[in-house]
């Protein structure tokens, strides 16, 4: 008999959230502490979303995003989870850059930024301070007419070396482009300037098996392969979620879905506002990314001056749409070392990842996809042979992704990596206004990319429903 992961369920629950991303996984886990009944839905067999992992033979752990993020998710997770999981989160004080226009080693953060533009560049102290303080400065209420490029042209005019320094790194962190609003660059580049770049000790799967044992200790009822195919709306309130043939009866939903599927196929477009719908068909998924995923034998090493991040690039300029290019000019290495697992096998390991477009690999047949995969890792591992000679006789095991893995795996539309562009976000923030107790919490808006934007998501939407459940149990 198949397995029912639905066993031992109850049919009503105050909350249901779908999806375990780290935004549904927080929302959850803030919920749950409350003392609200919440039961955590996920259609994969594994929790995290794209915060995960993958296991190959002869013991690599690989991770699939994760690539550092601001100095902030110590708070966040020292206040939404435990202390257990911040005090594993580690800086990360080496990041490269290499490419025709510059070579350089920082620590990332605006103190090392500063001093590089002044003495390096040549920029004057104070444009440079200038600058830092308006991006710090940036709020989701400014302006959303000035685009990224434009703020870069006030303060940098005629220096695309620059503008490559300052935006290569957060294209690579949640697929900004020059043409977005700025506060969707200048936001993200504040959060990354304060005190660098962090990563968890101990690898994504010691992160979420503490995050799901935090979350059962909090009585939240996860349950895993368990997609939602529906959910009920009664009297533009919602009323129940369908999965795997059950119909679970609920006061509030978080959707941690892609947003477009959240409303545009989840629940029933004919009970929503026509305007609402419209906008929601026009909002812009976000690129996807490949990724080649590299482990060396055991007793071989990567010395560590290769550094922990490294952005590398052939391109003589930076281009939004030569980093998208199935002509791959710029590729991101990660290097991970025995630190990064100290409880692990002594292993070592490189995740090269670019970002890239839907379209490029969505219509392949299965012999051209699986020839394009392999030439992707091709010609990875000659741009890595540039950086660390011979490292290709190292390499025990060497795998891609593509869009159409991250589509497979976690069923976001078009395998978008950092969800939805900028107008995304105010489809996601007017969902409780078209059907009361539905909410999401997610990669939208690029602002709520990466790993402290989800998790920070997922505290203001859980606020959000806490509220609106306290408002309706005093109401009956």
């Amino acid at each position: 008999m198949p397995r029912d992961f639905l066993k031992g369920a109850a049919d009503q629950y105050d909350v249901v959230v779908i999806g375990s991303g780290l935004a549904g996984m927080t929302s959850a886990n803030i919920l749950g502490r409350a003392g609200h009944r919440v039961l955590l839905l996920e259609q994969h067999y594994k929790l995290g979303g794209l915060a995960t992992w993958f296991l190959r033979p002869g013991g690599h752990i690989f991770d699939v995003s994760l690539h550092g993020f601001p100095h902030g998710m110590i708070k966040s997770c020292r206040r939404y989870w435990n202390r257990d999981i911040a005090d594993r989160i580690v800086q990360l004080k080496n990041i490269r850059f290499d490419n025709p226009q510059f070579s350089l080693t920082t620590t990332f953060n605006r103190e090392d930024f500063t001093r590089l533009l002044t003495t390096k560049f040549g920029l004057q102290q104070q444009t440079v301070s200038d600058f830092f303080d308006t991006a710090r400065g940036m709020n989701f209420y400014d302006d959303q007419q000035l685009t990224t490029k434009q703020l870069f042209d006030r303060f940098f005019p005629g220096r695309d070396d620059v503008v490559r320094l300052l935006m290569e790194p957060i294209t690579y962190a949640n697929g900004s482009t020059l043409e977005d609003p700025a506060i969707t660059y200048g936001i993200v580049f504040s959060n990354f300037m304060s005190k660098g770049v962090f990563i968890y000790e101990g690898g994504t799967e010691d992160l979420v098996a503490r995050m799901k044992k935090e979350l059962q200790a909090n009585n939240v009822d996860v349950r895993i392969r368990c997609g939602v195919d529906r959910i009920n709306v009664r009297g533009g309130q919602v009323e129940s979620v369908e999965t795997h043939g059950r119909t679970i009866r609920c006061r509030a939903v978080v959707s941690n879905a892609n947003l477009k599927t959240t409303v545009l196929k989840m629940l029933d477009p004919n009970l929503l506002d026509r305007d609402f719908v419209d906008r929601t068909e026009d909002v812009r998924l976000n690129n996807s990314s490949t990724q080649v995923y590299m482990a060396l034998k055991a007793g071989e090493q990567i010395e560590e001056s290769s550094g922990d991040l490294f952005f590398t690039s052939t391109a003589k300029e930076f281009r939004t749409d030569l980093l998208l290019s199935r002509d791959i000019t710029s590729r991101t290495f990660s290097f991970y070392y025995p630190r990064t697992r100290p409880e692990k096998k002594e292993r070592f390991a490189i995740v090269s990842s670019t970002n890239a477009n839907w379209s490029d690999w969505a219509d392949l047949n299965e012999t051209d996809y699986d020839a394009s995969k392999q030439d992707l890792i091709e010609t990875t591992l000659d741009a890595l042979e540039k950086y660390l000679p011979g490292i290709r006789s190292k390499i025990e095991w060497v795998e891609a992704a593509t869009p159409r893995t991250f589509n497979h795996y976690t069923l976001h539309e078009q395998g978008a990596s950092f969800g939805t562009k900028f107008e995304g976000l105010g489809i996601s923030r007017e969902l409780p206004q078209q059907v009361g107790g539905m909410y999401h919490a997610g990669s939208v808006g690029i602002i709520m990319s990466g790993w402290l934007g989800a998790i920070n998501y997922g505290v203001i939407v859980s606020n959000e429903v806490d509220q609106q459940l306290l408002r309706t149990a005093a109401s009956v």
